[in-house]
């Protein structure tokens, strides 16, 4: 994005006035991605924790004494949902004992039921791999998606906290601009990838790939979560490919022998917030998104 955009956006947005002697609600972000929103609509009226930090893999987490006491005191915990946390968010629940946060509750906000989802299978076969059976939970790649969500997010806040639902709201407005704004700079920078072929290492990527007209033409992957062989690596010279993508949590080798073997361009691209050195906020990380797949297709 642009300087002068940014230092618009910024100024408009730091005078946002908050309501005076505002109690925080306590809010359990289960990524990176949703405690940095979860921050943008709700400003001071929320204290919030990230469970995850981008160096970890949401889908295997231990369900630590620390985590418990985090969720024990939650007003709202924020998550991926579609089965990305099942491995240990409900074990969480049931030790933290706050009834707050269980499911069916409106303290308990999963992002994946605020959209559409894609990668919904037709029936689940773990012989397959690891498979989401509601659908791929990565949504925070889709700056469309991440929208809804902010609306969604906006409204649980007030629900929450009725007394400073004009706050919230006033935050939700002052965001749509900003966001609306940064997306038109984000695609047409981004006019270039429209029809580029791309292999991915995991499926994560279905909502960036959708959003920006690119297509996968294979993964590194043999199946969701199954490390690449040989013979899955030999298989994928064939394919016509533009660029390989990967992000900072997978293995490299892989990637590389492919390029190494093609000539290929590697591009690695960070799949939340603080990933990668330049992602470090939400408008952050589509600026890098856009510009190393833009850097890339040059090379």
């Amino acid at each position: 994005m642009c300087q002068p955009l940014r230092s618009l956006l910024f100024l408009t947005f730091f005078y946002l006035p908050a309501t005076q002697a505002m109690a925080a609600l306590q809010v359990f972000a289960c990524e990176p991605e949703w405690a940095a929103l979860t921050r943008e609509m709700g400003g001071e009226g929320v204290d919030v924790f990230s469970a995850t930090h981008a160096g970890q893999d949401p889908h295997h987490i231990q369900a630590r004494p620390s985590l418990i006491a985090r969720m024990r005191s939650a007003d709202l915990v924020v998550c991926s949902g579609a089965g990305l946390e099942s491995g240990w968010l409900p074990m969480l629940q049931r030790r933290a004992r706050n009834p707050r946060v269980m499911s069916g509750e409106s303290g308990l906000f999963e992002a994946s039921r605020q959209v559409t989802l894609l990668d919904k299978p037709e029936s689940l076969d773990r012989s397959e791999g690891d498979i989401h059976g509601d659908g791929n939970p990565h949504i925070q790649l889709d700056p469309r998606r991440l929208l809804q969500v902010a609306g969604a997010l906006s409204l649980r806040l007030q629900q929450l906290d009725p007394a400073d639902a004009g706050y919230y709201q006033a935050r939700l407005d002052q965001f749509q601009q900003r966001w609306t704004r940064a997306m038109q700079v984000w695609q047409e920078a981004a006019q270039p990838l429209r029809g580029v072929r791309v292999i991915v290492f995991h499926r994560e990527w279905v909502y960036l790939l959708d959003w920006l007209g690119m297509t996968r033409v294979g993964s590194l992957e043999p199946k969701p979560g199954v490390p690449p062989g040989i013979d899955h690596l030999a298989s994928l010279k064939k394919l016509p490919a533009d660029l390989v993508i990967l992000s900072p949590l997978n293995d490299p080798k892989p990637a590389q022998w492919l390029q190494e073997q093609t000539g290929i361009t590697l591009v690695t691209l960070p799949q939340t917030v603080t990933a990668t050195e330049d992602s470090g906020d939400l408008f952050k990380l589509f600026d890098s998104l856009v510009q190393r797949l833009t850097s890339g297709l040059q090379r």
